[in-house]
């Protein structure tokens, strides 16, 4: 092709034909996306499956992606010697110039490949403890849950302080699971084990003060431990481990100051921080009940040195 007297590279009426052609297949691609998305909604408002939907709609990413790009390549490579010296060129510079990129497209592979994690699980990836509500090629969306006292001072730091929602939303790149461990709340085992613990003077009731504790999380969670009870020997067989105890347990901890009583008890993944809340007010009304006070760091004068008190009078100097 010639311009105003400028002969232009590779600008000819076949390549005009597929950069058309390539446009053209571009929009059938996205259009076709959209139209089996669309479909895919109308038909899960009637049977709402969040699970399936995201599968679905991961299946359809990369069944449109696929034909996208073996449209592409039929049309601008219809010589295989050619098709196979561009991709070992483009290969090679993607992978020095979008290193970051393909991690993470690879990150998303290992992700769908190892079933690390699904939509709707409450995981802690790249230092982001939350809920999965999305995840596409590079990066994986969370809903972002606060964090335990016991954990304020982990990066990010929560002005939540207990493991509920703060409502903000985090894309974390998908090539985190390469660098650190990928923790997942609810997989395979939809409980975990919580604890609560009071500090009692050595000279206070511990055994009543222990009976409190274990009627109080027998009551919270008797209905929680039955039906974790069932999934924790499902748990156990499949993955051919003991199967662990889930009834509240109170355990005994001497230090220098007061007894430690602490109680454990299984807890759904979600809801913890109302569970304990309950829990705790359980405990305090018990507990006054019982007259049995909760120990604290306190400071006993046993002695004072002498004093001497020296008294300055007209100038005179009188101590005693």
């Amino acid at each position: 092709m010639e311009l105003f007297g400028i002969e232009f590279v590779g600008i000819n009426a076949e390549n005009g034909q597929k950069l058309l052609l390539s446009f053209v297949l571009l929009i059938f691609v996205l259009s076709l996306q959209w139209v089996l998305r669309r479909i895919l909604q109308a038909i899960y408002r009637r049977r709402p499956s969040e699970h399936l939907r995201f599968w679905t709609r991961q299946g359809i990413a990369i069944a449109t992606l696929i034909v996208l790009v073996l449209g592409l390549l039929s049309i601008w490579f219809d010589n295989p010697t050619r098709l196979a010296t561009a991709i070992g060129l483009v290969t090679a510079g993607l992978a020095f110039a979008l290193q970051q990129v393909v991690t993470a497209f690879a990150g998303y592979i290992v992700i769908l490949r190892g079933e690390l994690f699904s939509v709707g699980d409450r995981i802690t990836m790249g230092g982001v403890r939350g809920d999965v509500i999305g995840l596409r090629f590079t990066t994986t969306q969370v809903f972002e849950m606060g964090q335990p006292p016991a954990e304020q001072g982990a990066n990010p730091a929560m002005w939540v302080r207990s493991r509920q929602l703060t409502g903000r939303i985090v894309s974390v790149s998908n090539a985190r699971v390469f660098d650190e461990p990928i923790y997942n709340y609810s997989r395979e085992f939809n409980y975990i084990w919580e604890e609560v613990t009071i500090p009692i003077s050595y000279s206070t009731d511990r055994h009543r003060a222990e009976r409190i504790l274990l009627d109080a999380a027998t009551n919270r969670t008797h209905e929680i431990a039955a039906d974790a009870a069932a999934a924790m020997d499902q748990f156990a067989w499949r993955y051919a481990i003991q199967s662990q105890p889930v009834e509240p347990k109170v355990y005994y901890r001497l230090t220098d100051n007061w007894l430690e009583l602490t109680v454990r008890f299984i807890a759904p993944v979600r809801g913890v921080r109302d569970l304990k809340d309950e829990l705790s007010r359980d405990l305090l009304r018990e507990f006054d009940v019982a007259g049995i006070g909760l120990a604290s760091t306190t400071y006993d004068i046993v002695g004072l040195p002498e004093l001497k008190v020296r008294l300055e009078s007209n100038g005179e100097d009188n101590t005693r």
